[in-house]
């Protein structure tokens, strides 16, 4: 199970909530089966609904 706080650390270059998207999509293209949200992003323009977004992000909902 990968975890946000562990894409985090390991992309400290991210600025915003969408430069973390693609991050998200790639990993899941990748294989990885479970992703669990146990941090909210630290970026000023994560929305309300950034639980919402990652989500269908990992799953494939958003391209």
């Amino acid at each position: 199970m990968l975890k946000l706080s562990e894409i985090l650390v390991a992309n400290q270059e991210l600025e915003s909530f969408d430069d973390l998207l693609p991050i998200i999509q790639a990993i899941a293209r990748d294989g990885e089966r479970f992703f669990r949200m146990d941090v909210k992003p630290p970026f000023p323009d994560t929305p309300e609904n950034w639980e919402d977004r990652l989500e269908a992000t990992f799953s494939g909902l958003v391209r």
